[in-house]
């Protein structure tokens, strides 16, 4: 199957973005793909705001993006854009990037104010940078989300249907899927 490169373009460790992406990861992994996480907060910040092309940590990246077969990136939303964060990594990446590649933005937010931020700030980027298909994304609510006590991730039964959705298209974009079968009861 292809390998996922599920890049978090939030700059909280704890965020429902963050948590939202590792959860959908899951998912992919059951479908029988590779997936590699990239917290793009994890690099560190002079690399990112320096615009330091040859630091290791922005090399690394430059390479999972290269080794890719699809991309999911998850932002939140801030300001009616995707995150000043996940905005310096890609004007750190070569200009065609995601050339060939297959890519699902996501974003949350807290309000339906900012639902097309995906179509009319990242999907412009996403395209730009050589993208071979950008398939449907989906703006989740952050009230949609729900983190427990445990850390467990709790999503609202029609956001769930609705990522389960365009997940599933972004697989089916990447050449096919394992179909997840139900346990048996």
């Amino acid at each position: 199957m292809a390998t996922v490169l599920s890049v978090s373009g939030s700059p909280s460790a704890s965020s429902r973005t963050n948590r939202l992406l590792r959860h959908l990861d899951t998912r992919l992994t059951a479908q029988g793909h590779q997936v590699v996480p990239l917290d793009v907060r994890t690099i560190p910040a002079e690399a990112l705001l320096g615009a330091d092309f040859r630091h290791p940590a922005i090399i690394e990246a430059t390479e999972l993006f290269g080794r890719a077969d699809g991309i999911v990136i998850g932002t939140p939303v801030y300001k009616a854009a995707y995150s000043g964060v996940l905005k310096a990594l890609l004007d750190l990446l070569p200009q065609y990037a995601l050339g060939g590649k297959t890519v699902l933005p996501l974003a949350t937010g807290g309000t339906t104010a900012h639902v097309l931020a995906i179509d009319y700030a990242l999907r412009p980027v996403l395209s730009s940078m050589g993208a071979r298909h950008i398939v449907q994304g989906w703006f989740t609510l952050d009230k949609d989300i729900t983190v427990g006590g445990d850390g467990g991730l709790t999503v609202a039964a029609a956001a769930d249907e609705a990522l389960t959705q365009v997940l599933d298209q972004f697989s089916d974009a990447l050449g096919g899927r394992t179909p997840i079968l139900a346990a048996a009861g």
